[in-house]
């Protein structure tokens, strides 16, 4: 590790909790140099939702290369780019009878983020923004005035405007929180409003993760979902979600809010729809605001990238029938409640588990203590991570394509992690 360390920056983070050189992955497990194989929780932050050298995207990619197809177009057509749109269209878009265009711009979360807000300033002529407590939305400094991470947010360098942090409207109230998370904090904003004399202009567009993955896994309530969606509407904003890492099957369906009759009028997606690992970044606008762009006004040198139109279209045929949904469910289940077993056995009332699907959080009131937990599960071969305020949320993330025993494997890992933590406390 001696040349990572004399000569890459110090920004480097996620290899100061995995301090190893991996060398190769399959699936659900990395494997470094030595031959030490780690069980994944971690899933490139949610990027290898069908897990390491997916064999089905790697054979198409192989051909794709050895065809010399089109790698990289800006925005020019090409062949991949277009199997991946009728892919989209067909495996998700039709389904769900939704009506969206497609836009594709910088490969990563943040670039999708931007793109949204610019469009959303455009179509409204204003200004502000209203984000949410906890949220986390990119790293470049529009998303990132829209991040709540203090952390973050210190490294701008620059004021960080046009952007009003509001309290999250969590399905289940998070323990010790003091911001206020039900529906009476969107009444009160609705207030603030509709009263000429408050200060307060109405906005641009509320942005916001249905699903927080970063800021805790907190998982938004229907209800309140809808009660934002209402108040954007009749305040003329747009309304947009963040399903960057949420979205892509994570939940057990492809969106984080199938199902509950919400009409966003932008989607932000990336991490897994570029299938392999490789960079993807789309927005779904509705075509009526889509219509404000005009052509070249928003652009990315690397918004045509072929590989992962390729891989992208692979991951979109798990899509085609509720095979992989129902086995996520079903893997969901199964990992929430070990995670309330373990809650109920150690927490003593601190601990509380949350989140859809396959991300799940176990929120131990202690960031130091789950700092040293993830350190424990390194160790002993196991990848995840913290998050949420102070770090005190265990997230686990592992690929939807795991295998079941490495997921039983990972969670008696994790179990005994925690034990031997609290023991030694």
């Amino acid at each position: 590790m001696k040349v990572f360390e004399q000569w890459e920056s110090e920004i480097r983070g996620y290899c100061r909790v995995y301090p190893t050189v991996f060398k190769s992955a399959s699936n659900a497990r990395q494997v470094d140099e030595s031959g030490k194989s780690y069980i994944d929780f971690f899933a490139g932050a949610g990027v290898l939702n069908f897990g390491h050298n997916n064999p089905l995207m790697k054979k198409a990619l192989i051909d794709f290369i050895e065809a010399d197809g089109v790698a990289h177009s800006l925005d020019t057509y090409t062949t991949a780019k277009r199997d991946f749109i009728e892919a989209f269209a067909n495996s998700v878009l039709k389904p769900r009878k939704m009506n969206y265009k497609m836009q594709f711009m910088g490969p990563t979360g943040t670039n999708a983020v931007e793109t949204a807000l610019k469009l959303a300033r455009k179509v409204t002529g204003r200004r502000s923004i209203i984000a949410f407590n906890h949220g986390f939305h990119g790293m470049t400094l529009g998303s990132l005035a829209c991040t709540a991470n203090q952390y973050f947010r210190n490294a701008a360098g620059v004021p960080l405007e046009y952007v009003r942090h509001e309290p999250f409207g969590c399905e289940k109230p998070c323990i010790g929180c003091q911001l206020g998370c039900g529906l009476e904090t969107i009444d009160q904003l609705r207030a603030q409003f509709s009263d000429s004399s408050s200060g307060l202009e109405p906005p641009a567009a509320f942005l916001v993760e249905p699903i927080q993955a970063e800021g805790g896994v907190n998982v938004a309530s229907r209800e309140w979902l809808h009660a934002v969606q209402k108040m954007a509407h009749d305040l003329g904003a747009l309304l947009i979600f963040d399903d960057i890492q949420a979205g892509c099957g994570r939940t057990g369906q492809y969106f984080s809010f199938d199902g509950m009759d919400l009409e966003p009028d932008i989607i932000t997606l990336a991490k897994g729809i570029g299938g392999f690992g490789t960079p993807l970044a789309m927005n779904l606008v509705k075509p009526e605001h889509d219509q404000h762009w005009q052509p070249g006004e928003h652009t990315g040198t690397f918004r045509g990238q072929g590989f992962s139109f390729v891989a992208g279209k692979v991951a979109l045929s798990y899509f085609d029938d509720d095979a992989l949904m129902n086995d996520v469910k079903l893997k969901g289940t199964k990992m929430q409640q070990h995670l309330e077993d373990l809650a109920e056995r150690f927490g003593q009332g601190r601990f509380q588990v949350r989140g859809k699907g396959m991300m799940q959080g176990l929120d131990i009131a202690d960031g130091a203590l789950a700092k040293n937990i993830v350190n424990l599960c390194f160790e002993r071969g196991l990848l995840l991570s913290a998050c949420g305020t102070g770090g005190k949320v265990i997230k686990m993330i592992p690929p939807l394509t795991i295998p079941e025993a490495d997921l039983l494997e990972g969670l008696t890992i994790f179990s005994g992690v925690l034990a031997d933590a609290l023991e030694a406390l």
